[in-house]
């Protein structure tokens, strides 16, 4: 899940269980379990103009960032093919959320009305590609191992630029020594409570006790692609990696 601030979790229902079972479905307008809503001409209107523009940033994130087509070249070779229309959603979210990965469905879902540049969007496909490559390639228990989740929202973090120094900057966020890491570790535990009905200290503590495993774990780049450069050269060494292991 990808998301600016940690916005509360779950539906607004007075039933603790129900709460916990959310998964965080609550934030996406149109997956809240048993809600349904009727939209005026005004609201259908707006939504047309954001899904069409999301539509649109998608697409060219699809075929030009290098860090989704190393992902999608990854998640093809692993036997998991992606179809843009399939497994990709625009639709409406609440709070601060920009995505999320619907392992139920094996969809990415992009928060069209809070997603408004090409750079946020590039982002979020990579982020969530991320955690699709994941449910594809490990045996993850996204509802039952909060270790799987911090897992791989730490993945995500290291790994999607979210924690580059330009996006750094962009957040008036500067440091020297473990920026990085320590970027990574705040947005892995944010994103778990954007859509876990856990307390931060349960989140950090999930965090802190997989972070140097999943924050060395590179793949499938082989390195931590802190440029689009980085990622070019990366996706460069993934299309020919056979070439290599056929010399040797």
């Amino acid at each position: 899940m990808a998301s600016e601030e940690p916005p509360q979790s779950g539906s607004s229902s007075s039933s603790s269980s129900e709460k916990e079972d959310d998964f965080g479905y609550g934030l996406i307008q149109d997956r809240r379990r048993g809600e349904a809503t009727k939209a005026n001409s005004f609201q259908y209107g707006r939504l047309f103009t954001f899904n069409h523009k999301c539509q649109v940033m998608l697409k060219i994130a699809l075929d030009t960032s290098p860090y989704a087509k190393l992902l999608l070249d990854a998640m093809n070779s692993s036997g998991c093919t992606v179809f843009k229309d399939r497994h990709f959603s625009c639709e409406d979210c609440d709070g601060c959320v920009s995505g999320g990965f619907d392992s139920s469905t094996s969809q990415i879902v992009l928060c069209q009305n809070n997603i408004h540049h090409q750079s946020h969007m590039n982002r979020v496909v990579t982020h969530e590609l991320i955690h699709a490559f994941d449910h594809c390639r490990a045996h993850v228990d996204w509802f039952n191992n909060i270790k799987h989740l911090a897992c791989s929202e730490i993945r995500a973090a290291n790994l999607s630029g979210d924690c580059s120094l330009l996006s750094e900057m962009t957040r008036f966020k500067f440091g020297l020594k473990q920026h990085h890491q320590t970027c990574v570790r705040d947005r892995a535990v944010r994103s778990i409570l954007a859509i876990r009905t856990v307390d931060r200290e349960r989140a950090e503590k999930a965090v802190d006790e997989v972070f140097d495993s999943c924050f060395n774990d590179h793949e499938p780049f082989g390195r931590v692609p802190h440029s689009k450069r980085d990622a070019k050269y990366a996706h460069r060494d993934f299309q020919n990696r056979h070439r290599y292991y056929a010399n040797v």
